[in-house]
């Protein structure tokens, strides 16, 4: 079936949507007790990365429809096309917009269980709007970063690479934590970051939710030997083990792959692409 564009209204303007129905026409069940189908949304990570991933997210989409789940992608506030600059945008506008996405899914498909789809930045989001929503709900997670403080870290040395030419990194770093400190907005690689969105960001943890649920934990790399599958990063396995010491299922694997969020050229990896749809019928 044909995916559908349209704009959910929200604080401060409206979001973009493409929605992909479901194959078939009877609903595709979840596990071995569910008769109703799949619903899932996909959180985006954020900058550079969401435009890198564009074809990767869409390409995804469409094989998870065409197995039977009905998707949603949401471009978050100041993002895509939808409404306000990135500079207007706060951690907690990202909150709102993947519950708003989850309460569209609801009222198309009510009663189905629900999948958030996180993507780096996107996966802590997804455990933030879950926490904040109190729904029960499964996660899939495509390359969790260990942390948002980590992910802020990575993109503030953007503004420091650009200014190494001038001999200026370590003052120009010390300016952009000062500005976001003091609620400034700070311009690193074409987009101006909002303090807010700073700070959430470097708030925000992989936190388990209290209710036990499943999980979906891929990974994408290359390794030396192309003959094997890669492993999952060393520092990802104490995170894993964390979230099952909380009651929850984790099926978590690597696979071959580019890390398409950051490469140069637009790349695909068809085996995330295989392995998303096989583990999210596990969940």
């Amino acid at each position: 079936m044909a995916a559908e564009a349209f704009f959910l209204p929200a604080a401060g303007g409206q979001r973009y949507c493409l929605f992909h129905p479901a194959a078939g026409n009877a609903p595709r069940g979840l596990g071995t007790h569910v008769t109703t189908c799949g619903v899932v949304v996909h959180v985006h990570p954020w900058a550079e990365e969401m435009n890198k991933s564009r074809r990767m997210a869409a390409l995804q989409s469409r094989a998870l429809a065409a197995a039977g789940f009905a998707v949603l992608q949401i471009d978050l506030h100041g993002c895509g096309d939808s409404s306000g600059d990135f500079a207007e945008a706060s951690w907690d506008s990202w909150i709102a917009d993947v519950q708003a996405a989850a309460g569209w899914l609801e009222t198309r498909h009510g009663g189905a269980p629900l999948i958030l789809w996180g993507h780096r930045a996107g996966c802590l989001l997804a455990t933030a709007a879950a926490a904040a929503m109190n729904t029960p709900c499964r996660f899939l997670f495509w390359q969790p970063p260990a942390s948002g403080k980590l992910l802020l870290q990575q993109f503030l040395r953007l503004r420091a690479a650009a200014e190494m030419q001038a001999g200026d990194s370590k003052a120009a770093m010390d300016r952009v934590k000062r500005d976001l400190a003091e609620g400034r907005a700070v311009d690193i690689a074409g987009y101006a970051l909002p303090a807010t969105l700073a700070q959430g960001l470097e708030r925000a943890t992989l936190e388990p939710p209290v209710a036990a649920t499943s999980v979906g934990w891929l990974e994408v790399g290359s390794g030396q030997d192309p003959t094997q599958v890669p492993a999952l990063l060393p520092a990802s396995l104490p995170r894993i083990e964390a979230w099952r010491a909380a009651g929850h299922t984790v099926h978590a694997s690597a696979v071959r792959g580019p890390s398409f969020w950051q490469t140069q050229e637009i790349e695909d990896a068809p085996l995330l692409i295989d392995a998303t749809v096989a583990v999210a019928a596990l969940l």
